[in-house]
This record gives C-alpha cells, sequence and structure tokens, in this order.
C-alpha cells in the first residue's frame, strides 16, 4: 500500500502540527522527485568507494639506476589539512661517499613537516631544493628515510616536485612526484 504525503498531511489538523512544521512541510513539494537527493548520496559514495575522493593506497615510484635504486612512498590524491607520511628507501648499487636526499622546493609548499627520521647529518638549501646529508653509504645497503607533514588549509589543487638522490653534489637519480589536494 503507497501512502500519499499530500493526503496523509490533509487529514491531520494544523494544531495537532509542532511548532515550526506545517501542513506544507508533511505533503512536500510539487514537482520534487524524492529520488534525486539518493542518487546523489549514492554517486557520492560510489565516488568515495572507488578512492576519487582520496583515501586511495600510496603511489609507490620505484627508479633504478647505476648507482642506486630510489623507491619513494607518498599520497597521490590527499585532502586538505590531512596527515601524511612520506618513505624515500635507497639501494645502493656502489658504495656512495655522501648519500644526499634532495626535495625540489615546490613539493613542500604551503605544507607543514613534522618529523624526519633518522635526523640528517646536515641540512642545507641548493639550486633550488632541500638537501638532506646522511654520510656514507656502501654497496649493496639500503637506507630508509621517513618524513611526516601536513597540507596547510592554503593549498588548493596540489603540488609537484622532485626527489633526488645524490652523492655530495653528484646526482644519482631522481623522481617526480605529485600530490593532489581536494578541498
Amino acid at each position: 500500500m503507497v501512502v500519499d504525503p499530500a493526503a496523509l498531511a490533509a487529514s491531520v489538523p494544523d494544531k495537532d502540527f509542532p511548532d515550526g512544521i506545517a501542513r506544507r512541510n508533511i505533503a512536500g513539494v510539487k514537482g520534487f522527485n524524492p529520488l534525486l537527493p539518493l542518487l546523489l548520496l549514492a554517486a557520492l559514495m560510489i565516488a568515495g568507494l572507488v578512492g576519487l575522493l582520496g583515501g586511495k593506497p600510496d603511489m609507490v615510484r620505484r627508479v633504478n639506476a647505476d648507482a642506486a635504486a630510489l623507491t619513494v612512498r607518498a599520497p597521490s590524491i590527499i585532502r586538505n589539512g590531512m596527515f601524511f607520511e612520506t618513505i624515500v628507501e635507497v639501494q645502493a648499487h656502489r658504495p656512495v661517499d655522501d648519500l644526499v636526499i634532495a626535495i625540489s622546493a615546490p613539493l613542500w609548499r604551503q605544507m607543514t613537516i613534522n618529523t624526519m627520521i633518522p635526523a640528517a647529518s646536515e641540512e642545507s638549501y641548493s639550486q633550488g631544493a632541500q638537501r638532506f646529508s646522511f654520510g656514507k653509504l656502501e654497496a649493496g645497503d639500503s637506507f630508509r628515510f621517513k618524513i611526516d607533514g601536513q597540507i596547510n588549509p592554503s593549498l588548493f589543487a596540489g603540488t609537484r616536485g622532485e626527489i633526488a638522490v645524490l652523492d655530495g653534489d653528484r646526482r644519482i637519480v631522481g623522481t617526480p612526484v605529485a600530490m593532489k589536494v581536494l578541498p
């Protein structure tokens, strides 16, 4: 049995409605389709479930060179104000005298970097990148650098840059990194 809201509202006396509720609130709006809000809600939920609104597993970027291999794990889609983690791993194929992780300045604009583990023995800025020196890395050894940060509310649309591995000032390998930032 289908109940007509307009017929139901007409059967209730005006004095029985609570304050702020009138007959027109119960009867509904003429020409209003009650399925539209449900369809919009379903579309939003499906978009969230398939990862269009963020929450996907971190992107893994791997680049191999003669001297070392670089792996970067970082979110590709993130929401404004959220905390994130970036993992940089270096596998040395040859000895590296002075392992330097260089992160281009545009990548960290409008972000707050909370922690970096392990701490670098030396930090500097050169040629448009933040540089973190970690000393010698023997052939066959691996190094893991963990960065925790947060997206500042003023960052909109996203950011991009590069994470590179250097031996002192000599570039070994690098990879582009981009984060799409949703409101």
